[in-house]
């Protein structure tokens, strides 16, 4: 039955307009505690659309009346850009496409495919494609879903053995600013593929569908892997710190590793990270928890380490393994297990929304180094991390982490040029610091942020010479025009990347806010009063 609750006539879906009842729950999203000030997540109405024939409505509807509209599926996007304000709207596509031909695996001759909507999240397509027992690499936040995932690249912990969540696509389905539903491939569109993939999520069309390249479970038995969990010590930090920076550094490292190494501050939940360690902590460190049985957890640091072979001749060196288990709690989560990677996948998910439910400052930021061993990086970072992390009831909460992704024969470098418009691909370390802060602590945050971004990166950076961002974890300026140099590497992708958004969105449809990739203006000084309406946007 169409809907009558919004301006959109003949809608099945849901619409709210402020001072709704819902309207409030429904603008929520992971950056809202946080960018309240800003006011740039208060659209003039949320949709919730039932179809494809809704979202075409509401395209309709958006031009129309001279309005963007911001799309969003599971609403992670650091600083809100996956939402707008008035009189802009809200297309959220978190339960459009959740029936059972919207995940559906198939076989081309000796290859796998997986055709998925982008209204799953990751713990859902995990779980679909661990009963098909195949897979491919993807973040680890349970709550992203795949639209915002698979437009930002999907970085996880797989990056240095099997690339990135985007570059096992093949094939997108998207609306345009026409209404019109369109296939998007390579050979039919390699600019707007590429675009769509790497450029700014929501910027080029509304992506409903993707066709993934898959990876079989029986073409990599064998994989094995580790979960560790230590309490937080410098000197163990730091150790750990310094076999990241040398797979980093060694261009000869194997394809086979990948190691993530994360920080947390007091209060953190420990059992959101390693679920498997719950009955082991209860029964040998009861001290932790309260009499109703709430876990109180202290500064810890937990280690993901796998390894995957790429031939049968390929054999694990358990010394690696060794090296990083040292210091590790319980006999639980320090053994190396082979697992059917589906399963491997599984375990490296983080089932919680988000780290600390306080307001924050992020950066996400990737590095340039070869040397970071030799330019004392694990060191520095170990001191910084100790600054905000050992003080008691500094009202501030750190999680941390750092991903290795360089070498010659790393999958994310290797799969440079393969069709998207992802940046960074020689980048050796991808490193996320976020601090979350109680009220009144703001500042204090603030400047401790501020500090180690200044620190890492610059011609004397301790991290990289260069700074390098990625979309999913933007921080600072929200004018994407401004600094766009931070999120891709050349002025020749930039440029390609707007006058690609003046061919599919002449119009501005899907301009929700500055965060936004410009349209090339050569290519729209003919439209009739665009210019007046896209200022009145944004």
């Amino acid at each position: 039955m169409p809907s009558t609750n919004g301006p959109i006539q003949d809608l099945e879906g849901s619409q709210y307009q402020p001072f709704s009842r819902e309207y409030e729950e429904r603008r929520n999203q992971y950056a809202t505690s946080s960018y309240a000030i800003e006011q740039r997540m208060n659209p003039a109405l949320i949709i919730f659309p039932k179809s494809k024939t809704d979202i075409i409505a509401v395209i309709k509807y958006a031009r129309e009346n001279k309005v963007g509209i911001a799309i969003r599926t599971g609403g992670h996007q650091y600083s809100g850009a996956s939402s707008t304000k008035a009189p802009n709207i809200q297309l959220d596509l978190k339960m459009t496409f959740r029936g059972l031909d919207d995940f559906e695996v198939f076989e081309k001759g000796e290859e796998t495919f997986v055709r998925t909507s982008v209204s799953w999240s990751i713990g859902d397509f995990n779980a679909l494609m661990g009963k098909k027992k195949i897979f491919v690499p993807h973040g680890q936040c349970i709550n992203v879903h795949l639209g915002g995932h698979v437009q930002t690249g999907g970085y996880g912990q797989l990056g240095r053995s099997f690339g990135l969540f985007s570059d096992h696509v093949v094939g997108l389905e998207i609306i345009d600013y026409e209404g019109n539903v369109k296939k998007v491939t390579k050979e039919s569109d390699i600019e707007l593929f590429s675009a769509i993939l790497g450029g700014s999520p929501g910027n080029f069309g509304v992506i409903t569908h993707m066709t993934l390249k898959a990876h079989r479970d029986k073409d990599y038995i064998g994989a094995q892997g580790f979960k560790g969990v230590y309490w937080y010590d410098p000197s163990t930090l730091e150790r750990l710190l310094g076999i990241v920076a040398e797979m980093s550094d060694d261009e000869n490292f194997p394809r086979n590793y990948d190691l993530t190494v994360t920080v947390l501050s007091s209060q953190n939940d420990l059992l959101d990270w390693v679920p498997e360690a719950q009955f082991k902590m209860q029964m040998e460190h009861p001290e932790l928890y309260a009499d109703d049985g709430t876990p109180f957890f202290p500064r810890v640091i937990i280690v993901f380490a796998q390894w995957v072979p790429f031939s049968k001749d390929d054999i694990p060196d358990m010394g690696w393994f060794e090296k990083i288990k040292s210091g590790c709690l319980f006999e639980t989560t320090s053994h190396v297990k082979t697992k059917p990677m589906s399963v491997m996948t599984k375990q490296w998910i983080f089932t919680n929304i988000r780290e600390f439910d306080h307001p924050y400052f992020k950066s996400t930021l990737l590095s340039d180094s070869k040397t970071l061993a030799k330019d004392g990086w694990p060191q520095w970072c170990t001191a910084r991390i100790d600054s905000i992390i050992r003080p008691t009831a500094n009202h501030c909460f750190l999680s941390a982490q750092f991903a290795s992704y360089g070498g010659k024969y790393s999958q994310f470098i290797r799969n440079a040029g393969n069709g998207t418009s992802l940046s960074w691909r020689d980048s050796t370390v991808v490193a996320t610091m976020d601090i979350f802060y109680e009220d009144d602590y703001k500042m204090r945050a603030e400047d401790w942020h501020t500090v180690t971004v200044q620190q890492a990166v610059g011609p004397k950076g301790k991290f990289s010479k260069q700074e390098r961002r990625v979309l999913w974890g933007s921080f600072g300026e929200f004018d994407l025009e401004k600094v766009w140099y931070l999120y891709f590497e050349n002025k020749e992708k930039w440029e390609a990347l707007k006058r690609v958004r003046a061919r599919v969105d002449p119009e501005g449809v899907f301009t929700p806010n500055a965060f936004s990739v410009p349209r090339a203006q050569g290519l729209i000084e003919t439209i009739k009063g665009d210019e007046k309406r896209v200022k009145a946007k944004l």
